[in-house]
């Protein structure tokens, strides 16, 4: 029976020991394979189903689990048997279900936990979940400088890290100060009467504990680590953020970035698309579309302020929507580049001249291709319009295309500089991303292809 079979009697299982003759093949599964079949059990079956599982494995798989999942399996079990599941999750994991939990919660749970315990979990509690503190696990090994690499074999040894960080071993001195590292591959290799500091790397990366989560994970991405110690402000070693934590900030970070980007308020808040409810989705997206809608009134009072230049022609209310979607593009298009390299490091804010000339150089050579597709488009669909004596058709397709080109420069110059300008004042790019640069472009594309028009034609 493999894991789709298991999977597939999990949602299906008219009994609860039809799953529990699966628990011997799931014992030799990926404990992530494993969380994801039982996450999504009725809660008492799977309290049930857990007392299968060693204590040690039962910490493993529920760190598996949502947070929200997490939490509504700590409220429906005693608090004696959820300390020994707590005790055995990883650091990280025990620190953010530990921050989510009620202080009554907290309170009722603390007294359960084993000393080491206890003190890890409230010291890594303490650090906010968006700095490097917060994500960091206390799961590695350490080992003093001046010792030989056969003693450091055996301080490993009883160390017992998981085979997850073992593989950077870090050196320290009497005072926790981190000297450097040894990697489990050179530690095995060398002499074992030579000294750690003789092999030991003392050029090393390291993350400050208030350092943004974000920035960790780009270390750890940009000098392609398996893990990166986290120090505090005498360089003593606290605890170390490994690849795959790392992973799952870029996701989460990704994730808030791209609802801003399209004008979501984020919750924080780790659920997906079919667990979260359709109030949730309302409040997380109602903020931005109905500011934006408001907002939008401006571009009502300019029409209206044209109401003359559209009677005189009408052709102009054809072609509007044509240099407002134009213009949208343009700017969201320029503002997802411009987002995306601030993101990843490739532009600094000092950069914003040359970035600006930069897109006003791409904009110029797309307004002229848009321009021309916009003059034949208009050409072709609007040749038996009729007109005005004194206006050619030739004439107003040339207004509207240069009101378009006006339009595609401008829209990709507030693109490109908009997120660059939040940025400039504390805030997130992304959040002047899409809905709110295509508002503030329909405004100024109003504007440009009414005053054009007007210039043009004396309206």
């Amino acid at each position: 029976m493999n894991h789709k079979d298991i999977q597939a009697l999990a949602n299906n299982f008219q009994h609860i020991s039809q799953v529990i003759d699966c628990i011997p093949v799931m014992k030799k599964m990926p404990v992530v394979e494993v969380g994801e079949i039982l996450q999504g059990l009725d809660i008492d079956y799977l309290i049930e189903l857990l007392r299968y599982f060693s204590e040690t494995q039962q910490g493993l798989i529920v760190a598996e689990f949502p947070v929200l999942r997490q939490i509504e399996l700590f409220q429906n079990t005693s608090r004696k048997h959820f300390a020994p599941i707590f005790e055995n999750m990883p650091s990280e994991h025990r620190a953010d279900l530990f921050q989510h939990l009620t202080q009554k919660e907290q309170a009722g749970l603390l007294p359960y936990l084993t000393k080491k315990i206890r003190d890890n979990v409230i010291q890594l509690s303490a650090y906010p979940p968006e700095n490097a503190g917060g994500i960091m696990s206390t799961d590695f090994a350490a080992i003093p400088h001046n010792i030989t690499c056969q003693e450091a074999i055996e301080m490993v040894r009883e160390q017992a890290p998981s085979k997850r960080t073992v593989y950077y071993i870090y050196v320290i001195d009497e005072d926790k100060i981190l000297q450097g590292f040894v990697t489990l591959k050179d530690l095995i290799l060398a002499s074992p009467s030579l000294l750690i500091q003789e092999i030991m790397f003392s050029n090393f990366v390291f993350a400050e504990v208030n350092e943004d989560r974000e920035s960790v994970a780009n270390k750890i991405e940009r000098y392609d680590l398996l893990a990166i110690p986290v120090v505090n402000s005498k360089n003593q070693l606290l605890g170390i953020v490994t690849h795959d934590d790392a992973i799952e900030v870029i996701r989460a970070e990704h994730t808030e970035d791209m609802e801003r980007f399209m004008g979501i308020v984020s919750d924080n808040q780790e659920t997906n698309y079919a667990d979260t409810t359709s109030w949730q989705h309302f409040k997380k997206r109602v903020v931005w579309i109905v500011s934006l809608a408001a907002f939008g009134i401006i571009s009502g009072l300019i029409i209206h302020s044209y109401e003359n230049a559209l009677e005189t022609l009408l052709i102009l209310a054809l072609y509007m929507p044509m240099v407002a979607d134009t213009g949208g593009n343009s700017g969201s298009q320029a503002a997802t580049v411009v987002v995306r390299a601030l993101a990843l490091g490739q532009i600094k804010l000092n950069d914003w001249l040359s970035i600006i000339w930069k897109e006003a150089k791409v904009a110029v050579l797309l307004s002229i291709c848009l321009g021309l597709l916009a003059y034949g488009k208009i050409l072709f669909l609007s040749w038996e319009t009729d007109l005005p004596d004194q206006y050619s058709l030739q004439s107003i397709a040339a207004v509207i295309s240069f009101a378009l080109m006006l339009q595609v420069i401008t829209a990709t110059v507030i693109g490109a500089g908009l997120p660059m300008l939040v940025k400039r004042f504390g805030g997130d790019p992304a959040v002047a991303a899409s809905p709110a640069i295509t508002t503030v472009v329909d405004i100024t594309g109003l504007l440009i292809y009414f005053g054009v028009a007007t210039i043009f034609f004396t309206l």
